[in-house]
Order: structure tokens, then C-alpha cells, then sequence
């Protein structure tokens, strides 16, 4: 029966060949939607390597001040320390976590090359983001005495540049030396996928490092923040103050990821259900056109489910033909290994791409092929 519904389809593939382009359609659009969607989940159910709640960015400028800046920030550095309100605090680069800043640069090991996120912090930095080692420790200030800058790799940078070796007390690039390994560092968000990640430790004099970041008690409201803004302003007069919730901005960076998901998946929802409507009106002209066929079926002995799943299989084979085209495409992104996306984030994207489109012309063809089940031979061949 298979060959044979393949041959009906093929014979009648000029009239079905808006229906076939539009399957077509679907199943890329569905494809490359459920690729973002499968890539966004994955990162979503890995770790982001640090604890966020409780934890508040303060931004520093100094405007026009040009007079003993590191001093001053020292001092605002020991007086956030002094607070009862605060557990900890760091000092660090403007890329603080769910921040907008990035900054990267190209680092080597034997030949062997990366192009890491940096950030630059002090010894409290993973004190204050609650982050386990996974091997070595967290560099300290002493450290800073010496020919190489002590540094602090995540996971993802140790495989990318020491496989299977110990990278404690490498030294990169000719001038970091690694004294510590944390696993993750997700810093833009649950969505963001694991990327390499150095962190060097900032010097005292290095005014441009002029972010605060500090770890509060649970229930610490709005009114110790405006008290901290205060007390900096009357510290350094001219200065301008920013406080930044790791919370707000979290959220922040989850709705850069979530409204382009949200958009794409409101317009392919439209244009399948269009190609639906269209599955569903071709269904129904074609039963019309085909009851002479059916009545002739039914009086030779065709059950009325058999009749039934004729139609459904005529739109399963339709789909198909459709989709067959559009593997040919699909198939290019993993073999060719698009965006650098795990092979399997496409395998899986076309899956599902697959299974919904199987799904909507089945429900499509259930209602038109039920009514064809229920047409009467003598009513049909007398219409005939």
C-alpha cells in the first residue's frame, strides 16, 4: 500500500506542490527554532559556577577627579568592608557578572591557543561569589610578588589548553602563572554556554578597575543602599555612584535570550497554523472531488477505516516528500559542524522538527478522513 500512495502522490505532485513548499518551510523554520530552543535548555541545565542572591555591583566614577584615585578607592573599598550589613566584598573589572561589558584577549601554551574572557579581581572575588576550586587555590595578594601574575582558569580553558595535563603552575602566554581551577563561570546567565575564562589579580594602583562588588545580608533593603551612596558621595566628592543587583540583572540577560525564542516561536506558530488551515481545506476539496472513488472503494469492500487511513497515509507521504527536501538542508549543520554546535543539538532539533510535523497533518487529515469513512457507497455512486 506504501508504494502505492507514493505513486498517487508523485502523479499528482504539481497540484500538491504549494502544499509540499510549505511543509518545506515549516519544517526548516520549525528546525532552526527547536536548534535554539534544544541550545537554550541545554545551558540552562548546567550550573552557573557562582551564587548570585544577596550579591550587589557598585560602580564607581570618577568624573573629573584626577587626584589619588587607587587611594580613594581603597578607602571606599575598607569602608564598604566595615559595614555590619555586608559579608564581603571585592574589588574588580567592569565586567561584572550579567553585566553588558565583555572583555577577552588571545592567550597560548605550548602552541596551543584560546581566546578567554578576562577578568581582573582581587582575593575576596570568589569569596564574595560563593565559587568552589576544583583544584589549586585562589590567588592572594602575596602572590603578586614574583616574575608572572598569578591567574585562576576555569574548566573549560584548562581543556581547551592542558587536555589531561595539570595546569598548576603552568605558566601562559609567557607572563600568567595558574595557581587555581574553578569548573564553571557562567557569567552572563544560565543561557550563556560555558565559555574559557581567566581571572588575574588586580593591582592596588590599577585605577580603571573601579567596580565594587559586594555580598550583603539576607533582607537587606533599598534603604542600605541609598545610605551607601551617601556615605561614598560625602567620601569623594564629584564622584558618581551605581548600584547594580546581580537578581535584576540576571534577569536583564534572560530576557535578551528569551524574547528572540518568544518572537520566533509566536511567528512559527502563525505560519504553521496556515499551513494547517491549508492542510485541512486540500483535505476536504479533495474528498469532494474523490467520492465516486470512495463509493466504488466502499462497494468493493473497503472498511471505513481503511478508507481513513488511506487519506491520512496520502498526507503522511505528502509530508514526507516535503521534508525530504528539507533534510538535505537540515543535514548540512551537523556534517559541517555550523556554529560549532554539538552534532547532537542538531540531530535532536530535527527530531523534533520531524515528530511536530507528523503530529499537525495527522490531526489535520483526522477529521476529513473520518468524514470520508462515513460516506455511503449507494449515496456516492448515485451522485455519480
Amino acid at each position: 500500500m506504501i508504494p502505492h500512495l507514493f505513486k498517487l502522490i508523485w502523479n499528482k505532485k504539481k497540484s500538491h506542490a504549494l502544499l509540499i513548499v510549505e511543509i518545506w518551510a515549516s519544517f526548516l523554520v520549525l528546525f532552526g527554532l527547536a536548534t535554539l530552543i534544544v541550545i537554550n535548555v541545554g545551558n540552562y541545565r548546567e550550573p552557573l559556577g557562582f551564587t548570585y542572591e544577596n550579591v550587589w555591583a557598585i560602580g564607581l566614577r570618577n568624573n573629573q577627579d584626577t587626584v589619588s584615585i587607587a587611594d580613594k578607592q581603597q578607602r571606599i573599598l575598607q569602608r564598604l568592608k566595615a559595614y555590619p550589613e555586608v559579608e564581603s566584598v571585592s574589588r574588580m573589572s567592569g565586567n561584572f557578572p550579567f553585566s553588558a561589558n565583555q572583555m577577552n584577549n588571545g592567550i597560548e601554551y605550548n602552541k596551543r591557543k584560546a581566546h578567554p574572557d578576562f577578568y581582573v579581581t582581587d582575593e575576596d572575588f570568589a569569596k564574595v561569589l560563593d565559587i568552589p576550586m576544583t583544584a589549586g587555590s585562589w590567588y592572594r595578594n602575596v602572590d603578586s610578588v614574583g616574575k608572572y601574575k598569578p591567574i585562576v582558569i576555569n574548566k573549560k580553558l584548562k581543556e581547551a589548553l592542558f587536555s589531561d595535563e595539570n595546569p598548576l603552575g603552568k605558566v601562559l602566554s609567557d607572563k600568567f602563572r595558574v595557581v587555581g581551577v574553578v569548573d564553571k563561570f557562567k557569567a552572563k546567565g544560565e543561557f550563556m554556554s560555558d565559555k574559557p575564562a581567566i581571572f588575574e589579580l588586580v593591582k592596588v594602583n590599577e585605577t580603571w578597575n573601579d567596580t565594587m562588588l559586594m555580598r550583603v545580608k539576607p533582607g537587606t533593603d533599598a534603604v542600605f543602599e541609598a545610605k551607601i551612596v551617601k556615605d561614598i558621595a560625602s567620601m569623594v566628592t564629584g564622584w558618581s555612584v551605581e548600584v547594580d543587583y546581580l537578581a535584576d540583572s540576571r534577569k536583564n540577560q534572560h530576557n535578551l535570550v528569551l524574547v528572540p525564542v518568544i518572537i520566533a516561536l509566536v511567528v512559527c506558530t502563525f505560519l504553521l497554523i496556515n499551513v494547517a488551515l491549508g492542510l485541512f481545506g486540500v483535505l476536504n476539496l479533495s474528498i469532494a472531488k474523490r467520492r465516486g472513488e470512495i463509493g466504488l472503494r466502499r462497494a468493493m469492500g473497503a472498511t471505513g477505516s481503511g478508507i481513513s487511513t488511506q487519506f491520512i497515509g496520502e498526507i503522511w507521504v505528502l509530508a514526507t516528500f516535503a521534508m525530504l527536501i528539507g533534510l538535505l538542508f537540515a543535514i548540512q549543520f551537523p556534517l559541517l559542524n555550523v556554529f560549532d554546535v554539538k552534532a547532537g543539538v542538531y540531530v535532536t532539533a530535527i527530531i523534533i522538527a520531524v515528530l511536530i510535523i507528523y503530529a499537525i497533518v495527522t490531526l489535520c487529515a483526522l477529521f476529513p478522513s473520518r468524514q470520508a469513512a462515513l460516506i455511503q457507497p449507494a449515496v456516492a455512486l448515485h451522485e455519480e
